[in-house]
């Protein structure tokens, strides 16, 4: 038993089998589902670009113990037994490049987290190591802590505008249920304010987190609680990450609060990420359903793609191959499905084709 577990955790720790097992795992996810080739994501008889504006990095060591757990139940056998090496690949520069090409991808946005009471730290400094590594590829979306604003917050906002220089950061993002603070505490204002100034979209988390640690009480999930700072401050574009979807019951959530929101704001936006992951949707129910009502609603050109991942090997196809079935299901044209995919994210950060 000794002598098998020692040769077992040389061969997960070994990079290069590795990354051998993680790309030839997401080829073979790929290939199941059959949504993408290397150039885009086939939607009938049409090749569209896609861009995934919700990816994480991070180091293994930073994230808490219970999502430490969550995500290693995500990795094949024997892998999961030693997760660390094929977490840290899978969240690193190239493991993200893999994961997008082999999912049709053509670019990406990953995010910084701070949020120390749930699911970790990805830092501003982490992301931007990604982003130089892979400038063609990656762009990013900064962040800044919270958990000592009343005598931090002056600091905080210098390092998120001096972070925001960067050519690559092209956003702001929240996780008010994540880092214990209110849709609508005033006190964060200044946040959105420098958003609107610079002309940095916010992305917000809204909706139950599944996390150890985050707040469910609908001032920290429901956008509703939000819309006097969508007033207050109409130069800022607001994202509605995950369209209020529940994740403790797996049900629809804020999804009309959101709509709602949608049709009477011109600067808000909506991201579907985690709608149609397989264990809360298998049969892409919600999802399709969110998809429809969003059309039904005529905010197809407020709908900006993300996933959520990378999570674990071949997750990105997979999400990329799910978003695009049920589009097709809600009777999207190919247009549509490219706005969302692509065009719709480029018009919202000012970036040409």
């Amino acid at each position: 038993m000794s002598c098998h577990r020692a040769t077992q955790t040389q061969t997960i720790e070994h990079p290069s089998l590795v990354r051998c097992v993680l790309v030839l795992l997401s080829l073979t996810m790929t290939t199941q589902v059959g949504c993408s080739s290397s150039n885009g994501i086939v939607y009938d008889d049409q090749l569209l670009i896609g861009i995934d504006m919700h990816l994480h990095t991070g180091e293994w060591e930073k994230i808490p113990p219970s999502t430490q757990n969550y995500l290693a139940e995500k990795f094949p056998f024997p892998l999961n037994l030693n997760p660390e090496p094929l977490a840290e690949d899978t969240l690193s520069a190239q493991g993200i490049i893999d994961q997008l090409d082999n999912a049709g991808l053509d670019q990406g946005v990953v995010f910084a987290v701070y949020a120390p009471h749930s699911v970790g730290i990805a830092t501003n400094a982490e992301v931007i190591d990604l982003l130089d590594a892979k400038p063609q590829r990656l762009w990013g979306l900064a962040s800044l802590r919270v958990d000592q604003w009343d005598t931090e917050r002056d600091q905080q906002l210098a390092n998120l505008r001096e972070v925001l220089s960067h050519p690559r950061m092209i956003g702001i993002k929240l996780a008010h249920a994540h880092m214990h603070i209110r849709f609508d505490d005033p006190q964060y204002d200044p946040i959105y304010a420098l958003a609107g100034e610079l002309n940095k979209p916010v992305y917000l988390h809204t909706g139950p987190s599944p996390f150890n640690g985050t707040l469910a009480d609908p001032p920290y999930t429901n956008p509703i609680y939000l819309e006097e700072s969508i007033k207050r401050f109409p130069q800022t574009q607001f994202i509605l990450g995950h369209m209020g979807f529940d994740f403790l019951n797996k049900a629809e959530g804020n999804l009309e609060e959101c709509l709602a929101l949608g049709k009477q704001y011109n600067n808000v936006f909506f991201e579907p990420s985690a709608l149609g992951s397989g264990a809360s949707d298998p049969e892409g129910t919600l999802y399709k359903r969110v998809l429809r009502r969003t059309k039904e609603e005529g905010l197809v050109d407020r709908m900006i793609y993300g996933s959520d991942g990378p999570q674990y090997p071949g997750f990105l196809a997979d999400y990329a191959t799910r978003t695009r079935d049920a589009m097709k299901a809600a009777g999207y044209t190919a247009e549509e499905a490219q706005a969302v995919f692509k065009t719709n994210f480029e018009r919202l950060f000012g970036l040409s084709p």
